[in-house]
């Protein structure tokens, strides 16, 4: 299979041969680069003081992990940071662009300490190994001189089967990032990953076009001191705040790691979060025969055994009528240790195997259940068959003599504990399931008696009192495998708990909403039920460890509503925040999705004791976790480069005495970031104010840019710890998100061979046509698209431009001298264009952008050469330059080394085109418009007609003239308009003047079925000339913006020379419908004849 989607995969992605003109345009972006970086384009800093502010603008993206290098998803997002950018230093903004480096967290550890293995195992180059890769590595081998820069790294071609993603071992993989396989085992030390891949990652930024202040950029961890400090400041600002507390807690968790499992942590599962039930204890009064003889002496005579349903509704629990196991599912009787008191035994599924060993993982054992942590004993294994037929007595239910166990198909032994107790009257799968074990008992190997046919009505919902069969019949639903189950589930839980009343037990009267917790609380205080969770979803750890959910002392941060057991002003703020648009997410889906995550957002563990990162400041036995060192480093940007000047905050950096990490106390952080406005301190107080004004200028964070997949954690995360440090000026401004990139319409995947690195990209296509086709793949939160083939044929499109504009704007025979009719209108259709791609950046509508400056930029220039040769006059020289120049700027912010080449190159600016203003333009003349969608559209008309009779000769049918002979063109011009035409323009006008728009739907109820099919194109057409721009008096008036005939008269020649053989053509007047024509006013007809 994977050999076929790697075929399909290659298919799309187009060969590179003959890459001159490639080549040609990669030369020009590095000696742009270079010169830009010497130019120190892109370092921005604050106004000193007395010097005038200026608007500012300041962009960031989550900065990637360091353990690998950059991929086509990782530049689509940096793609929308640098098209912001660019486009705010054209708005005559300040524009601030800065890039760090992620390394906190387990994933590195964990693959270094494979590494470690690895190397113990096969030696240091790995010479043992089981690998055909390797061999044929070894193979093609030569010596090679040890490289001084890292970033230079480059692979093999017999890396392809690494790069497949079907690698088994880590060195396998770095092979795959371009790691020589003689440098692999350096990597088994964690820290040598903070040495290489920021390197590499900032190489292929740069090879971008980025326009990064890399003056500001940093690696967390302790290796960098400065930033460890920041964080540490930062836990004991929230922790002061008491936004961090301290107790036992439901969390993802890793047995082989001892630690919990959260997001960064995960080789898969990320955001799957711990889903917690009541598990009610159904104490077995007597086993059936099967079950006594499988069980035999293994459990004591006497002891307490219990079956245990997992349920989300223990409101409920009055009506039980069964429990379910699921008859072909292994179950296990498990005895629970109990300090001080007599041992229980727990029936429920046994857990999938744990990687790398034999034993069966058992999540009670992580969850306070046993007084034994992380132990359990399993005394018995069973069939759910087995056990059917056995009696247990319900805790709440009202059947106290007991109730059966019974059988159910559908039963999931991987949900839950595999054990589910039926409330018919609430549950459709359970009543439907019911309905079925009456009416085949014989096929289920049950007694029919044991199906307690009676339903207790416990909650009135606006529906009914028994909702799970109301909704069977309705919902026409029609066994227990019925797809219409799952829906009516969500319908019968939603209405119950938003919309329903207890009926019965206890709490009747009292709404669902509040009983549920007392119900839950009156069942754990008689020791009915416990606390059970799990994993909503399979976790795998980065150590390759399957994950539990364990009930765990830790510090997290109290995240979420009251409902949810958070801190609900910290919430509130945050959720305010986003509803009042305070923080812009830019799509209504992007908004909808935030709000949601906040919405279900609960605490979160924020230290983990394995892994790189800061230490806890009050636990130096834990760490501070990966997603919650990385929620504010936007600040941090503001005034780093004042601290150091490498990445690692060694190099002391530009305040006017070296500063030391142990100098910046809380209360100098407090300071620089306006919390404070007084500060004891040794650093000179011009730069702890210089570094105040930074934050100050700098912030808020006017734009944070991530993929979706961030929605539910860093990005809420970022939101919360902003709303709860900063002062409400200083939340963020915006919060962009993007989809996952789909490469060459298929999802990226080493597996399939359809991958792409950022490196490989650049490489292969160029900075720019990579950027070009980056933005061509979409925006909003959907997912977007790189088409290989778009980025290929950029190459020539781009080469052949310049190349166009360079031979145009020295042409010495180019017209000069006053604009004529073709040049007035390529003008204005080059104004409009520059005003709708500045409302599409403005938007940040990329895509759309890149179409109406580029493609429909291209596409107006074509016409205007076109129609001007074939006219005989040929272009105007200033247009020409003109053209080039708003080009050039048009485009800056998506292809700049094209830009810079078209600006400075051809055109002879000696400033960068990065320094340049978006292009002020008038707005559109509307008389200029008609005439240029007029003209355009008679031609086409005129010369598709041509182009259909050909086709018909070619195909053997008559024809109305013979086109490859000598012919005449007669185009009609209609005086005046058909009467029934008058009366459309009096309703409009009736309408237009009381309403000032046009209704087309209400004009419909006004006008005669027998007339809509001509009277509607009319309608429409009077619409789009309003829209467009031309004043409706003279729409209405039934007047053209311009002389129809004297247009014709201009595009006379050009038509002559596009049309074979055409000698003549007359333009003549008509009155309305004569002789059969059909022109009206602004829509001629025409006719061709043969001429002998």
């Amino acid at each position: 299979m994977a050999t076929t989607d790697q075929t399909a995969a290659s298919k799309a992605v187009p060969k590179m041969e003959n890459t001159d003109k490639r080549d040609t345009l990669i030369a020009d972006e590095l000696r742009y680069q270079k010169e830009w970086d010497d130019a120190k384009i892109f370092q921005q800093d604050a106004p000193a003081p007395g010097e005038p502010k200026p608007p500012k603008f300041f962009a960031t993206m989550a900065y990637p992990y360091m353990n690998g290098t950059l991929h086509a998803g990782h530049a689509f997002t940096v793609s929308k940071v640098e098209f912001m950018t660019g486009y705010a230093r054209m708005k005559g903004q300040r524009a601030l662009f800065p890039q760090g480096y992620h390394c906190t967290g387990m994933p590195i550890k964990a693959a270094a300490d494979k590494l470690k293995r690895e190397t113990e195992m096969f030696g240091q180059n790995f010479e043992n190994a089981p690998s055909a890769e390797l061999e044929q590595l070894y193979l093609e081998a030569k010596p090679t001189a040890s490289k001084t820069d890292i970033s230079k790294f480059s692979g093999s071609k017999s890396k392809a089967a690494a790069k497949s993603g079907k690698a088994k071992y880590q060195y396998e993989i770095m092979l795959s990032l371009g790691i020589p396989i003689e440098e692999c085992h350096k990597f088994a030390d964690p820290y040598h990953w903070l040495q290489v891949f920021p390197q590499l990652c900032e190489a292929d930024l740069r090879s971008f076009g980025a326009r990064v202040d890399w003056r500001r950029s940093f690696v967390t961890t302790d290796v960098n001191p400065f930033y460890d400090s920041f964080v540490t400041w930062q836990m004991n600002r929230l922790k002061a705040l008491k936004k961090i507390k301290f107790g036992k807690r439901f969390t993802v968790y890793s047995p082989k790691d001892g630690q919990a499992c959260l997001d960064h942590d995960r080789s898969s599962g990320e955001g799957i979060a711990v889903q917690e039930y009541v598990a009610l204890k159904l104490k077995t009064l007597e086993w059936c025969e099967t079950a006594k003889k499988v069980i035999g002496d293994k459990v004591p005579a006497g002891a307490d055994v219990y079956f245990i349903p997992a349920t989300l509704r223990p409101e409920t629990m009055y009506g039980q009528t069964c429990c379910f196991v699921g008859p072909t599912v292994e179950y296990g009787i498990f005895r629970m240790p109990r300090e001080g008191s007599k041992d229980e035994y727990f029936f429920c599924s046994e857990r999938s195997a744990r990687n790398e060993s034999e034993a069966n993982l058992f999540p009670m054992a992580f969850q306070d259940i046993s007084s034994q942590w992380g132990e359990y004993h399993q005394v018995v294994s069973l069939k759910g068959s087995d056990v059917v037929g056995t009696l247990v007595h319900a805790p709440l239910s009202i059947h106290e003599n007991g109730i059966r166990i019974l059988p159910m198909g559908t039963v999931k032994p991987t949900k839950g504990t595999g054990v589910v107790t039926c409330v018919p009257s609430d549950s459709p799968d359970d009543y439907a399931t019911i309905l079925d074990l009456k009416k085949k008992p014989e096929f289920y190997g049950i007694q029919k008696e044991w199906v307690i046919e009676e339903i207790l009505p416990i909650i009135q919902t606006p529906t009914s009192n028994l909702i799970a069969k109301h909704l069977y019949e309705t919902m026409k639903i029609n066994s227990p495998k019925d797809q219409k189950l799952p829906e009516a589930k969500e319908i019968a839980y939603k209405e119950g708990f938003y919309s329903g009343v207890m009926v019965y037990g206890e709490f009747k009267g009292m709404s669902v909403q509040d009983a549920k917790p007392l119900v839950k609380k009156l069942l754990m205080d008689s020791g009915l039920a416990f606390n059970y969770g799990e994993p909503d979803g399979q976790v795998i750890s980065r150590s390759g460890d399957e994950c539990v959910a364990a009930y765990l002392d830790q510090w997290y941060f109290n995240y979420g509503s009251a409902e949810n057991g958070g801190d609900q002003q910290w919430y509130e703020n945050a959720i305010n925040a986003i509803e009042t648009d305070r923080t812009n997410c830019f799509f209504p889906e992007g908004k909808h999705a935030m709000k949601q995550a906040l919405g279900w957002l609960a605490q979160w563990a924020c230290s983990r004791s394995f892994g790189l990162g800061t230490k806890l400041p009050w636990d130096h036995t834990q760490l501070v976790e990966s997603l919650s060192d990385s929620t504010i480093y936007m600040a941090y940007y503001t005034v780093c480069h004042f601290l150091h000047k490498d990445i690692y905050g060694k190099v002391p950096g530009m305040s006017s005495k070296p500063i030391s990490p142990s100098q910046m106390t809380e209360g100098v952080w407090d300071y620089v970031f306006n919390i404070a406005d007084t500060v004891e301190s040794d650093i000179p107080r011009s730069d702890l104010d210089a570094m105040r004004r930074e934050f100050a200028y700098w912030y808020p964070l006017d734009c944070r840019i991530s993929g979706k997949d961030l929605i539910n954690n860093h990005l809420m995360f970022c939101l919360y710890h902003h709303v709860a440090l900063f002062d409400e000026p200083y939340w963020p401004a915006g919060i962009r998100v993007n989809g996952h990139l789909m490469l060459n319409g298929e999802k990226m995947s080493k597996s399939t061979g359809n991958f792409l690195t950022l490196r490989d990209a650049v490489k292969k296509y160029g900075a720019d046509a990579t950027r070009i086709s980056l933005a061509d793949g979409g925006d909003g939160i959907e997912d977007a698209n790189l088409e290989e083939s778009v980025a290929n044929a950029t190459i020539l499109r781009l080469y052949e431009l310049r190349k166009w504009c360079q031979e145009a704007v020295n042409d010495s025979s180019l017209r000069t001298g006053e604009f004529g009719l073709f040049d007035k209108l390529f003008l204005n259709e080059m104004n409009i264009l520059v005003s709708q791609t500045k409302s599409f950046y403005d938007d940040t509508s990329f895509k759309l952008a890149l179409k109406s400056g580029f493609y429909d930029f291209i596409t107006a220039r074509d016409w205007y050469r076109d129609i001007t040769k074939s006219v005989g006059i040929g272009m105007h020289h200033d247009l020409v330059v003109r053209y080039v120049e708003l080009q050039a700027l048009l485009l800056t912010p998506i292809a700049p080394h094209f830009s810079e080449y078209l600006y400075r190159d051809v055109l002879k600016h000696n400033d960068s085109v990065h320094n340049a203003l978006y292009p002020d333009v008038p707005p559109q003349d509307a008389t200029l418009s008609a005439v240029f969608n007029y003209v355009r559209t008679v031609t086409s008309h005129i010369t598709s007609a041509e182009g259909n009779q050909i086709k018909k000769l070619a195909k053997g049918k008559a024809t109305s003239y013979d086109p490859k002979e000598p012919k005449r063109l007669t185009i009609s011009v209609a005086t005046s308009f058909p009467a029934w035409q008058d009366k459309c323009i009096d309703l409009v006008a009736q309408q237009y003047e009381s309403t000032g728009a046009i209704d087309v739907k209400e004009l419909t109820k006004q006008i005669d079925k027998k007339d809509m099919k001509k009277v509607m194109p009319f309608v429409q057409l009077l619409k789009r000339r309003i829209d467009s721009g031309e004043r409706a008096t003279d729409v209405l008036a039934r007047r053209l913006p311009f002389d129809e005939a004297e247009t014709l008269k201009e595009i006379v020649p050009s038509l002559k020379q596009t049309i074979p053989k055409l000698e003549a053509v007359e333009i003549v007047m008509v009155e309305g419908e004569t002789e059969g024509k059909t022109a009206t006013p602004g829509n001629p007809t025409f006719n061709f004849e043969n001429v002998k």
